[in-house]
């Protein structure tokens, strides 16, 4: 089938503004996101976990008590622009060393990033001159000012043991248990939000949480207090962004309205105006719905996966799909 050609203009409002949007998430599912948004606003931010304990962004964590710059990166790397200068950067701050020494499979703009950390002592500070220097095409935030680590409660993560529950700690553990995670926190348990997330939170017109890892990634911005509160209270419309199939370990056997059960176990105050679903990865429409109503919202069932079948986001499938939401559902905030 010929790949379908998206043609999008960015969002603007009677007095030229454009929307003030703020994506939360980590990982892939989050550039994923930003990559499509970015199509469609200049006023965007990424607010990213801070939890990662692998790779290169676990060793500097562990070297330096710093926070895990990766997500962080990605985030920056999915703001940079399809020209040259773009695309340059991206490509730059994603290249990994490869060596029998110390830096192997380090990245680039992990140890970029750390070295502003050092140097400036700020992190929204230093975030913000990496984003300069890359063109990014909106603002990148950490969550939280502390490195947090993930604990889950899981069922039958040991394999010899099925039904026993045992508290399984680190994100890149808790991503590949084989087990059933039933509920997952943070330590520490009451970690300070980044204010300018908080702000971001409270001044925006769209809030998208998700795609993305939903134990890892997703969730745990509901378990920053601070954060919470503002997504909760915030007037800003909320939109719910599914994964195209559950994930290996973490997810495992979930359907879409399972995703969505365990979001309001750890958040049951918090609402949304839309649910997005790539209408593919919904068996069972009905049921989807129900869930969805149970958070306050409504279901929007669009084509974004990407045509070659892998599950992962098509960009511009993608930012088609938020656009016709941002124009569909509601409209506040002065960019209207």
């Amino acid at each position: 089938m010929p790949r379908r050609t998206v043609r999008l203009r960015r969002l603007v409002g009677p007095r030229g503004a454009q929307p003030k949007v703020i994506a939360l998430g980590g990982g892939m599912g989050l550039s994923a996101s930003l990559t499509a948004l970015r199509r469609i606003t200049g006023d965007l931010t990424a607010v990213v976990t801070v939890a990662d304990d692998g790779g290169s962004s676990g060793r500097l964590r562990d070297e330096l008590g710093v926070l895990p710059p990766g997500d962080l990166r990605k985030a920056l790397a999915a703001l940079c622009g399809d020209d040259d200068w773009g695309r340059t950067w991206a490509e730059v701050i994603q290249h990994r060393f490869e060596s029998k020494g110390d830096l192997h499979e380090h990245a680039v703009g992990n140890l970029l990033i750390v070295a502003l950390w050092e140097q400036l002592g700020d992190h929204v500070q230093a975030l913000d001159l990496v984003g300069k220097l890359l063109g990014a095409h909106g603002r990148v935030l950490p969550m939280s000012a502390v490195p947090l680590e993930l604990q889950a409660l899981v069922r039958g993560h040991d394999p010899a043991e099925p039904e026993a529950l045992s508290t399984v700690r680190g994100q890149a553990t808790v991503a590949l248990t084989p087990g059933e995670v039933q509920q997952v926190h943070v330590v520490p348990h009451d970690p300070p939000a980044v204010p300018e997330a908080v702000e971001a939170v409270m001044d925006a017109d769209w809030v998208v949480l998700g795609p993305g890892s939903w134990f890892s990634s997703v969730i745990p911005h509901l378990l920053v207090p601070e954060l919470l509160q503002a997504l909760t209270v915030t007037k800003a419309r909320k939109v719910l962004a599914l994964n195209l199939a559950p994930q290996p370990g973490e997810t495992d056997g979930f359907s879409p309205q399972r995703h969505l059960e365990v979001l309001a176990r750890h958040a049951p105050k918090l609402a949304f105006d839309v649910v997005l679903a790539d209408q593919d990865a919904v068996p069972d429409q009905d049921s989807l719905r129900e869930a969805a109503q149970r958070l306050g919202g409504t279901v929007e069932l669009a084509p974004v996966a990407a045509p070659d079948g892998l599950p992962r986001h098509d960009p511009e499938l993608l930012a088609a799909a938020y656009d016709r939401i941002f124009r569909m559902h509601g409209r506040i905030g002065p960019w209207r």
